[in-house]
């Protein structure tokens, strides 16, 4: 307790760095993934390869990743870009899949429906299977955020500002405050960044409340308010 008082400034510089290397990737992930999703979702044939491709991100290893990725892109083996890219792909490979799955799940006489009384391919989607799909793409990108908390650790390995910095110097150190305390922060930047979209989905989604209603009542309900 006393290394993390005497090094607050320290500390709090890189649980600031870190919070500016998650939010990127996690906005970034879900806005490439949503056309992705929709693709996927619509052209049944390309469904496989893409979801299949997304997969196939996830079960790259991480820091082989972050060490191959600036030999592509050109930049530093430190620069922040590299992280961001780096999550930005892990997340759309877990927001691929729950996009397409989130759109897939809209009822079809819902749908319907809505092309009945007017709406065109572009207004369906926006205010018709967009807005039902959105608890599913909601519990999607919770697990975004998770995981891209988390995997920003990765990057003090390779000496990226971060509170993966305090596990590599507490670890060469020997300093089991710094280590701790870094575990700590990311548990609750995770879980504090995990509350704030879930209230977030709250304010912009106010009928995902009523979850226990039968999924076609919910889905005509929100179809009248569009």
């Amino acid at each position: 307790m006393n290394w993390v008082v005497e090094n607050a400034s320290f500390v709090a510089d890189s649980a600031l760095a870190h919070l500016q290397l998650s939010i990127p990737p996690i906005i970034l992930s879900f806005v490439l993934s949503v056309p992705l999703g929709w693709v996927a979702n619509r052209f049944r044939p390309v469904r496989g390869v893409l979801l299949t491709i997304a997969g196939l991100l996830y079960a790259i290893p991480s820091l082989p990743l972050l060490i191959v990725l600036p030999l592509v892109i050109g930049t530093g083996l430190r620069s922040p870009i590299n992280v961001v890219i780096g999550l930005t792909l892990y997340g759309m490979a877990l927001m691929v899949r729950s996009t397409a799955d989130a759109l897939a799940a809209v009822e079809p006489d819902v749908t319907q429906s809505a092309t009945a009384v007017g709406f065109s391919p572009w207004g369906r989607f926006w205010r018709v299977e967009f807005p039902l799909a959105g608890p599913v793409l909601l519990a999607g990108m919770r697990v975004v955020v998770v995981s891209t908390v988390s995997l920003v650790t990765v990057g003090g390995v390779l000496g990226v500002n971060g509170l993966g910095l305090l596990f590599t110097d507490g670890l060469q150190r020997a300093i089991i405050p710094e280590i701790v305390a870094g575990i700590v922060l990311v548990v609750v930047m995770a879980l504090v960044l995990d509350a704030l979209l879930v209230l977030l989905g709250r304010a912009l989604m106010p009928w995902s409340r009523a979850t226990a209603i039968p999924s076609r009542r919910a889905a005509r309900k929100a179809l009248v308010t569009a």
